[in-house]
């Protein structure tokens, strides 16, 4: 006899996984003891959208609960392709609106889940659910909840457009994109007038409210280009509290309220960017960077023990960012460098450099590469003292520098490496002398070498 009871599909990864900070999730038993009774206390019938577990989607079955179940539930935790490859074809194909849930500390998601109905829950240090009962029944809720608001989800509506709807989408589409263009063409006018032309822009946009958020991000990335870092913090108070709380917006906001002077509140940006949304290396990187500028002001101050526990957190935060993606080279050699600059400098540098050295060199192999790669390259020769390995790099980064500032910036790391050394009475090369002031000389010509 068919069970007449509604459908929950359960669009959930198998086994135990790792998320890009190596968090794991044991998904078997967050299934069997999290979702499964949650659901059954919906009155739902749990149903795993691919019980397949061969890696390759069976297009029978699978794609029939997709599109036939009552209701979804979507695990995004760990940002698993196959999830959210099952998690677009249910949105597109079903009305109903699915549930997200994801472990709370996991890395960063990969989407805004905060504007979606998402609900977090809570694992041990070793994947297992905690405070089930707790966590039961509030799923329990949301998916009745869910169930009796049920209504067309934006997506299902957004992309089952046909007839006079469908055309009157295709026309919303193209009138976007033609003043996506027209706006970019105002802003990179207003770049070339500096704050003055952008204030002027944004004061004829009128309601924030009512605007493009894609048109305001590029224009908080217009100030940032000019340096208007307290436009930016006052751009990011007028905006929709959907788009400042993005991952985006706040990692700016970080980067402008440091630049402003603002230190401490730019750490507090950061750090509850981190807590809300999860480790990254970009956010962690930034974060890095804001103790690294308080360490560096510390020091001309004479404030020596800020200074000390500034350089240790900079450097624990550019760490936690590399961990999070060791692809991440941007991190991982400001790392390498503040453990350099540590007095006693911290043996781990000798462990991390290698890989760091690595994700560079398959960076530039993958023909992305830019004046930031081979800079890396040369600052990490400098770090282990190689000299053929530093004069390459040294001459292929100044073949490709942009902007006065990226050789300066160099410039300064390596100043920095030969003043911890001269601390401890270590040996400095000259190669690496030559190298700083070589890049000097390119950040006062403000090009590159002929």
């Amino acid at each position: 006899m068919p069970n007449s009871e509604p459908l929950c599909l359960v669009i959930i990864p198998y086994d135990r996984k790792k998320d890009a900070a190596g968090k794991v999730v044991d998904y078997e038993t967050v299934y069997r003891r999290l979702i499964v009774p949650a659901v059954e206390g919906a009155g739902l019938v749990p149903l795993r959208a691919d019980e397949q577990r061969s890696g390759c989607l069976n297009f029978s079955q699978p794609l029939e609960r997709l599109r036939y179940c009552d209701c979804a539930l979507a695990d995004i935790s760990t940002g698993d392709p196959r999830v959210f490859y099952q998690l677009g074809i249910r949105l597109a194909v079903h009305p109903v609106p699915a549930l997200l849930v994801y472990a709370a500390g996991c890395a960063q998601l990969p989407l805004e889940a905060e504007d979606l109905p998402a609900f977090p829950y809570r694992v041990s240090p070793h994947g297992q659910p905690m405070h089930e009962a707790k966590y039961r029944a509030l799923l329990t809720q949301r998916l009745l909840e869910l169930m009796d608001g049920a209504g067309e989800s934006a997506v299902y509506r957004g992309v089952r457009g046909e007839g006079e709807e469908g055309r009157a989408q295709r026309e919303r589409i193209a009138g976007r994109e033609l003043h996506a263009t027209v706006f970019a063409n105002l802003l990179k006018k207003g770049r070339t007038g500096g704050i003055a032309a952008l204030r002027e822009l944004q004061s004829e946009l009128g309601d924030l409210v009512e605007v493009d958020p894609a048109d305001l991000v590029e224009l908080l990335l217009s100030y940032r280009a000019v340096n208007g870092w307290g436009e930016m913090v006052e751009l990011v108070r007028q905006m929709p509290p959907s788009l400042a709380g993005s991952v985006l917006v706040q990692q700016q906001l970080g980067l402008a309220l440091n630049w402003s002077g603002e230190r401490e509140q730019a750490e507090q940006v950061l750090r509850q960017l981190i807590a809300r949304r999860g480790p990254s290396s970009d956010s962690y990187g930034i974060l890095g960077r804001i103790l690294k500028d308080g360490w560096e002001k510390a020091l001309e101050k004479g404030e020596l023990e800020l200074a000390r526990e500034l350089l240790q957190k900079s450097a624990s935060a550019y760490l936690k960012g590399f961990e999070a993606d060791w692809r991440s080279t941007y991190p991982g050699v400001n790392a390498v460098l503040l453990m350099e600059l540590k007095d006693p400098a911290d043996p781990r540098r000798r462990e991390i450099l290698p890989v760091v050295h690595y994700a560079v060199e398959q960076r530039i192999r993958s023909g992305a590469a830019d004046y930031w790669d081979y800079a890396t390259l040369l600052e990490l020769a400098a770090l282990s003292c190689d000299e053929a390995k530093g004069r390459d790099a040294l001459g292929r980064s100044l073949a490709m520098v942009r902007e006065a500032w990226e050789p300066e910036t160099t410039a300064r790391d390596l100043r920095l490496i030969r003043e911890a050394r001269q601390r401890r009475g270590a040996e400095c090369p000259a190669w690496a002398d030559y190298a700083e002031a070589e890049l000097l000389k390119a950040a006062e010509r403000g090009t590159a070498r002929p």
